[in-house]
């Protein structure tokens, strides 16, 4: 893995970290040799033992809020976002999207922002849909 192939530069690391380890090199001493700290060698000489090599050697699954917009959303959006604009608005901004999705019952809660991001996400997939663009029918607010 070391001298061969592909592979992410912190599954590199940790692997060289094990490997100093069982050479017999202390944590201490292999926490000076490598860019990682001394709790992060305790944490995947643990890891190894318990979990074994793979498990040390990956990623483990990173906890975070999942995302909001399934493909069903995304189109709901797309769809509001091409959408004529609300009554008195020449446009749809960011924040009218974001209150007319909780409105709808498509989500409970959304910030602006992140219908900025999905609409970014959107376009990059799609034809320009960005925040501002003139066929968007969304502006930045």
């Amino acid at each position: 893995m070391l001298v061969k192939g592909k592979y992410a530069v912190r599954s590199l690391n940790r692997a060289q970290v094990l490997l100093h380890l069982h050479q017999g090199k202390t944590p201490t001493q292999v926490a000076t040799l490598l860019p990682v700290s001394e709790a992060t060698v305790y944490n995947l000489q643990k890891r190894y033992l318990t979990e074994g090599l793979m498990s040390a050697l990956g990623e483990k699954p990173r906890p975070g809020q999942p995302s909001k917009f399934d493909k069903v959303a995304q189109a709901h959006l797309t769809a509001l976002a091409c959408s004529q604009a609300p009554q008195g608005r020449s446009r749809w901004t960011l924040r009218l999207l974001a209150d007319r999705f909780v409105e709808l019952r498509l989500v409970e809660s959304i910030s602006h922002k992140t219908v900025g991001e999905q609409l970014k996400k959107i376009s990059r997939r799609a034809a320009p849909l960005s925040p501002g663009s003139n066929n968007s029918g969304a502006s930045v607010s």
